[in-house]
């Protein structure tokens, strides 16, 4: 939360995030996520690695999933449930 805080100093337009639940509390990500919304609807634009697809994909307009460097699946999320993402993601 510090280093999002830190970030978000300087007013970007677009904060890059890495595995921002790795590690943390589920309480402690449930803040962050809701950080997120808020940071969002003040217009920055937010790129997200993350692991935990589900809660990914729910507070993302965009989904894009690679495999071996290669963008196996994009598009809404809305429209992309976790069943193609799987299979995007496992090559299955």
């Amino acid at each position: 939360m510090v280093a999002i805080g830190r970030a978000l100093m300087s007013n970007p337009k677009l904060l890059l995030c890495d595995e921002i639940s790795l590690g943390l509390a589920p309480v402690v990500v449930d803040q962050i996520y809701q950080s997120l919304a808020k940071i969002r609807s003040e217009g920055a634009s937010i790129v997200l690695v993350e692991q935990d697809v589900k809660r990914a994909s729910g507070a993302a307009d965009r989904v894009y999933c690679l495999l071996k460097g290669r963008v196996t699946l994009e598009g809404p999320a809305r429209r992309i449930g976790l069943d193609r993402l799987s299979r995007a993601y496992f090559g299955t």
